[in-house]
């Protein structure tokens, strides 16, 4: 495929730019479900004449719909850009970054989606989309997924579907409350998954931050037991990754913890703990939930994050070396390998 795009790129450069313009405006629609001409010209920056041409062409071959609540696709549009993905990834360069990604963290599996997720809510909604799809082809009949919480995991969750139901899988948080907002908590991305895959799933209804000795004095409670050997026998781990400094004032740490960060070169924060920049672990919180031996013993380890400004703690984590698969994007994977370059 790669060769044969390379042919066409010499020949016939102009019609692999019409061919992008028209997959940007299905997937642009594709992404958003439905959309008004006028919003969708201004979000792809281009006028309303040459769009509506577009449009009529499109319409014309059934792949979307308008009406006066918006343009949708059709049932061929939506399956003509799943089918297009793997050629547009030639086109944007996006296979060989996945493939320069995989190499240089010793991962199994790298998928790229176009963009930047600092600057669009529609690409980390897109990078939820591919999580989704990565989780669902990971998943086996009796497993225990494991998930963490963050708004890139509830972009995950509201986008998951399976084409059976699971009635003996579970779901489960991966670690206690946040302390934010409800939708983006671990028991709430556990709840949904499970009710989008007819699955089953258990809650943990425990702060997420602990001093020692509360730690140690919740972990007696039979109830909450049960749940945490369920969650650190997980074979499915889904996480975020987060920006050290970011996710220690999201969850209050004392300004001390946060100096010591500091000055342990803290760079990023995954599962509760915080690694610098050769992926050694700096910092820990007490936490009813995934420890770092459950995360190495789990067959499955799945990340997901986006964003340039997360570039830098992508690669700590990384450079862990407990992950299997990334789901990242464009900007995020660019930043990433600079910063191992460097």
């Amino acid at each position: 495929m790669r060769k044969m795009i390379d042919i066409q790129k010499k020949l016939l450069p102009d019609l692999l730019q019409v061919m992008e313009t028209r997959y940007d405006i299905l997937h642009r629609i594709y992404l958003e479900g439905s959309i008004g001409r006028r919003t969708l010209a201004a979000s792809l920056e281009m006028t309303e004449r040459v769009l509506r041409s577009e449009l009529e062409l499109l319409k014309s071959q059934g792949l979307l719909n308008t009406a006066t609540t918006g343009m949708t696709l059709t049932a061929g549009g939506r399956q003509l850009v799943e089918e297009m993905e793997p050629i547009v990834k030639e086109l944007f360069g996006l296979s060989d970054l996945e493939d320069r990604i995989r190499e240089a963290f010793g991962l199994k599996r790298v998928i790229v989606v176009p963009g930047d997720s600092d600057e669009s809510d529609l690409v980390k909604a897109e990078l939820g989309r591919a999580g989704s799809r990565v989780l669902r082809e990971s998943l086996s009949s009796g497993d225990v997924v494991a998930v963490m919480g963050g708004s890139t995991m509830a972009h995950l969750a509201k986008q998951f579907s399976t084409t059976s139901q699971l009635k003996d899988n579970w779901f489960v948080p991966a670690r206690g409350g946040l302390g934010e907002s409800v939708d983006y908590q671990a028991n709430t991305i556990a709840s949904e998954l499970a009710k989008r895959a007819g699955a089953r799933y258990r809650m943990l209804h425990v702060p997420d931050h602990l001093s020692e000795e509360a730690y140690q004095s919740i972990m007696q409670e039979p109830n909450v037991r049960e749940v945490v050997d369920m969650i650190r026998g997980a074979r499915i781990v889904v996480h975020g990754i987060g920006d050290a400094v970011t996710m220690a004032s999201r969850r209050k740490l004392m300004d001390e913890t946060k100096d010591e960060l500091v000055k342990d070169g803290a760079l990023a924060e995954a599962f509760g703990y915080y690694f610098d920049r050769n992926g050694k672990v700096v910092h820990r919180m007490a936490t009813a939930g995934l420890r770092l031996e459950d995360i190495e013993a789990a067959e499955m380890v799945i990340g997901i994050a986006g964003g340039g400004s997360k570039g830098e703690a992508i690669a700590s984590v990384m450079r862990f070396g407990h992950d299997d698969v990334l789901v990242t994007d464009e900007a995020a994977a660019r930043e990433a390998l600079r910063y191992v370059e460097r």
